[in-house]
């Protein structure tokens, strides 16, 4: 029998961090109204606590508050590059790839008259859709896909999803986590449903030895608490060079139009920074179809 998939956990973490920053970080350039309503309440109260700056004295719940902290630095910069990319590229339609507790499709005005759609694997999914009950506005149409099992072509067509259109994907926090066949394989399949004029959106993260070496202290550090990590079970399984990426988009009819680090958006944002090698080895590439 196949392993049963679970709910996102970093997913979670990502939704603290945006939480934690809304309204207080880069004021302006960054806010998510939605983060902290798809937020359980005792996740909510770790993220009140960095808001407020309150630095727990116990040690498992210090351990929870700099992780999300951390988090936060990543997330800000990370999320205003990609709307930037989204407003300045309209289209009829978007895609969000491995959605996990993504909010545009309530916070973001542009999107109004867009046909938004939310994939990811389904127990995460369910979890979202039990979570965004609460949140007004016009939800995303939800398209859960098994990839072990389902094509992303098929299941976006079933949805409504029309691969004559042009289309926006966002492809956020999740190439890490693919091997890069499977990376491959998910350029191809959008590709394949991106008529002429579409964007492609994608955060990757770049090779460097000390970062992973930075992971594995992160983890070591929450197994110090007596809990497994939240990326035991996500583990990184592929880093991309500017250039790999870019070979991989053009051989699919995609030209790079922007390739920017982290580190500098968040120093264009006047986000704090305490990690630079993390903002520095994270990385938003814009591509357009023509």
């Amino acid at each position: 029998m196949p392993k049963t998939l679970q709910a996102s956990r970093t997913a979670v973490l990502v939704c603290q961090g945006r939480a934690a920053a809304d309204g207080l970080i880069a004021a302006g350039r960054f806010t998510d109204p939605t983060a902290m309503p798809l937020l359980r309440p005792e996740e909510r109260e770790l993220v009140q606590w960095v808001r407020d700056g309150v630095i727990p004295r116990q040690w498992r719940q210090r351990v929870d508050y700099e992780t999300v902290r951390a988090n936060t630095e990543v997330i800000v910069p990370r999320t205003a590059a990609i709307d930037d990319a989204v407003r300045a590229h309209r289209s009829p339609q978007l895609v969000i790839l491995g959605a996990g507790l993504d909010g545009r499709a309530w916070r973001m005005p542009e999107l109004a008259d867009v046909a938004v759609f939310e994939v990811d694997q389904p127990a995460s999914q369910q979890d979202k859709r039990e979570r965004a009950a609460g949140l007004f506005g016009s939800p995303p149409t939800f398209v859960p896909v098994d990839f072990r099992h389902e094509r992303l072509g098929e299941a976006l067509a079933a949805a409504g999803h029309r691969a004559d259109q042009a289309t926006t994907w966002i492809w956020e926090g999740v190439v890490p986590y693919l091997t890069a066949a499977e990376v491959a394989a998910t350029v191809t399949a959008l590709a394949a449903c991106s008529a002429p004029n579409s964007r492609l959106i994608v955060n990757y993260q770049t090779p460097a030895g000390i970062a992973k070496l930075g992971r594995l202290a992160a983890r070591a550090l929450m197994a110090s608490t007596g809990r497994s990590s939240v990326w035991a079970n996500e583990p990184w399984r592929s880093t991309w060079t500017p250039e790999a990426m870019t070979r991989l988009l053009a051989r699919h009819g995609y030209t790079v139009t922007s390739d920017e680090d982290l580190l500098g958006t968040a120093g264009a944002l006047a986000v704090p920074i305490r990690h630079r090698i993390s903002l520095r080895h994270g990385r938003v590439m814009v591509a357009d179809r023509a």
